[in-house]
């Protein structure tokens, strides 16, 4: 479609072309042409008034005899293969073609210096949002306006935006959809416009991941007694906080609770097993002895002897050796979650066991 209008303004030939016809009239004939051959025609692409301007010369013309058209098809086709790059022609579309190779800081002040606004389907942006920032874009709004949102976005999406919506304020979305009947499509246009808006307004985040997450990864890789200290200094300043941060931690501890037993051969087809020897030898604490006790106790039988046997060999280990072997295999954990082999247990499936 971007060759199509450019090609009026870029004739070589100013004013009237074959037959007398302006470059928009021969526009126009190459359009219809196209929807005669059954192509399809994204027009809905073009500004609205180009779209209009375009209606218009259509309904005002009849017909024009085969040696204008093959005139004008040959015109174009020549035109076409001039072009050898061709630009957005526009900051908007210049900044939609950087998505994603620019900054967004970088995006997002070039925008606002040009009063260019996000383009494309506002609908398609915020249906992309997570379940909870569309909640939170939910509860900021009118009961009327989340009816609308609730009517747009995916179904399944939509139902766990109102699962995690207070009761009284999802039976109130839920009745103002059924008034929803009467909104026109430039309505729910604008609502999607203005609420895209406010996603533009947002400020970019330098950071992708939220505190508690950040400070939770930085004491995967301290020392138990540092993690410990920290986090009890943290409950005393903001218990809330320390909370979320435990919650984030994943220890060698943590492994009966967030690991799915069918997982540990995984496990252990990736850790040597000098490694695994060594931190069974090296678990003295309760919560680590039931982590050695839950990888023991789901591989074969004939391997966990053999594990047994070599931890009881080594004797005792010094602890700096243990937590290195322990944090060994936190990793390769770890790095199976993020290669998508394996998945932490959710909450609600420890509350079910």
């Amino acid at each position: 479609m971007t060759n199509l209008t450019a090609f009026a303004p870029a004739l070589p030939v100013p004013g009237r072309g074959p037959g007398g016809l302006s470059r928009k009239a021969k526009a126009a004939i190459i359009v219809q042409f196209l929807l005669n051959e059954g192509a399809d025609v994204p027009l809905s692409s073009l500004p609205e008034e180009q779209q209009a301007e375009l209606t218009l010369l259509l309904g005002n013309m009849r017909y024009i005899d085969r040696e204008t058209l093959n005139t004008v098809l040959q015109e174009f086709t020549d035109e076409l293969e001039r072009v050898g790059l061709s630009f957005p022609g526009d900051m908007a579309g210049a900044l939609d073609a950087l998505d994603g190779k620019i900054s967004a800081r970088t995006a997002m002040r070039l925008r606002k210096e040009a009063g260019v606004r996000q383009t494309g389907d506002p609908w398609s942006r915020i249906n992309a949002l997570t379940v909870g920032r569309l909640v939170e874009m939910v509860e900021s709004e009118s009961v009327q306006i989340a009816a609308v949102m609730m009517s747009k976005i995916d179904v399944a999406k939509a139902a766990e935006v109102l699962a995690k919506l207070p009761g009284d304020r999802a039976r109130r979305i839920s009745y103002a959809v059924s008034m929803t009947a009467g909104v026109t499509p430039d309505a729910v246009d604008r609502i999607g416009l203005s609420l895209a808006a406010q996603l533009d307004a947002v400020p970019p985040q330098a950071f992708k991941a939220q505190p508690p997450e950040r400070l939770g990864a930085i004491l995967n890789y301290s020392t138990s007694t540092t993690r410990d200290e920290l986090l009890a200094s943290l409950e005393q300043e903001d218990a809330a906080f320390a909370e979320a941060v435990r919650k984030s931690i994943f220890t060698f501890a943590n492994i009966p609770q967030r690991l799915k037993a069918t997982d540990v051969p995984k496990i252990t087809r990736d850790v040597p097993p000098d490694v695994l020897a060594t931190a069974i030898a090296g678990a003295t604490s309760d919560e680590d002895r039931k982590a050695v006790d839950f990888i023991l106790g789901n591989m074969s039988r004939r391997m966990a002897d053999n594990l047994r046997e070599e931890a009881d060999a080594k004797g005792a280990v010094k602890q700096k050796l243990a937590e290195k072997a322990m944090t060994q295999i936190v990793n390769t954990i770890r790095e199976l979650v993020n290669g998508g082999e394996i998945e932490f247990r959710k909450e609600e499936e420890d509350e079910q066991d």
